[in-house]
């Protein structure tokens, strides 16, 4: 698209129609199975998840985020009686986190919710966009998840966590809980898989990127470029940051799992294609004109209709390119969001 064309896109051009039946509800029958829709430029090729490993040479880097869903959704109780919803985020100040809750009333400054076993939940203080600073009574945070809290499973699974989530809605590779939603691209892979890339020769390192509420939440202004941005703490260890630069060097190519490998990646990029070694926090919107400094190839999900995510994905593949990618899915009908299939850009 002309730089002038990239100008007059608004958040209602990357609305499109999604027949609810495509939306995910359950994962595949056995991990690795989905469905992989091949973009190069204006070509797709229907494949399966497992033929990635046709895709890629050896040489090149894969980057997955190895950050592990919490149990971080709590349910209580008001002194009515009244159900109340408490999802953690992250730690904050000392002793307390910043969380959501529904509904609102319930969790005004010094209002305390009853979880059972004895502890409860306080709000502190109500922060910008529904944001609370809260803090457990009876139990710190995280015995209170490991006794009483639920798998956060997304806003469009409508229904409530199973058994068969506790494992399938965590990548093979999850390490630390640090995410309210899994980064969704790496549940295709399985341990297989990543032990043949690995006797391929492609190299796989993993970063950390906690996965906040803003996946889920669409672009509300009509100027995407006016969308306020949600946090997401990463850390990227010297180790990925000397592999990149490795790849770099040899000209091998960069291939991100995810919108949230993107996102860490690109927040510390270094203009020569280099990244950062560290922790830090990212605000960053990509949208379609963003220059990649750092990501050459992209696998994902399907993502909602104006959702920041889709924007990325846009910003990757070309506005055009990523309309018709999402016009071909829907016609020979992928499974859409966290447990559907997945696509790879070329």
């Amino acid at each position: 698209m002309t730089v002038d064309a990239l100008v007059s896109l608004r958040t209602s051009d990357f609305d499109y129609h999604l027949p609810r039946e495509l939306i995910a509800q359950f994962p595949p029958e056995q991990r690795g199975e989905s469905r992989l829709l091949v973009v190069r430029q204006q070509v797709l090729e229907d494949l399966r998840f497992r033929d990635l490993l046709s895709l890629i040479p050896p040489g090149d880097l894969l980057v997955l985020n190895s950050s592990k869903v919490r149990h971080a959704r709590l349910l209580g109780r008001r002194p009515s009686g009244a159900p109340v919803e408490v999802l953690l985020l992250h730690p904050d100040l000392e002793d307390s986190w910043i969380a959501l809750g529904k509904p609102g009333s319930a969790l005004q400054p010094g209002k305390q919710v009853a979880l059972g076993e004895g502890i409860a939940v306080e709000t502190l203080e109500v922060l910008e966009q529904g944001y609370r600073r809260v803090r457990l009574l009876g139990a710190s945070a995280e015995e209170a998840m490991q006794q009483l809290g639920r798998l956060p499973l997304p806003p469009y699974i409508e229904r409530e966590p199973t058994p068969e989530d506790e494992l399938r809605y965590q990548t093979v590779f999850a390490e630390r809980e640090r995410s309210i939603a899994a980064p969704t691209a790496g549940l295709h892979f399985t341990a297989e898989l990543l032990h043949e890339l690995d006797a391929k020769g492609v190299r796989i390192v993993r970063l950390e990127l906690e996965v906040g509420p803003g996946s889920f939440k669409p672009v509300e202004t009509e100027e995407y470029s006016q969308h306020p941005m949600h946090p997401e703490r990463y850390c990227i260890p010297a180790s990925v940051a000397e592999a990149v630069a490795d790849a770099r060097a040899r000209g091998a190519a960069l291939w991100a799992v995810g919108t949230t490998v993107v996102r860490a990646l690109e927040s510390a990029a270094n203009e020569d294609g280099s990244v950062r070694a560290g922790a830090g926090e990212t605000r960053l919107l990509i949208t379609p004109g963003y220059r990649f400094r750092v990501v050459d190839r992209l696998i994902s999900n399907f993502h909602l209709p104006r959702s920041t995510l889709l924007l990325l994905v846009a910003g990757f593949a070309g506005y055009e390119t990523t309309r018709a990618a999402y016009a071909h899915a829907v016609k020979l009908r992928y499974r859409f969001y966290s447990y559907g299939d997945a696509m790879v850009i070329l």
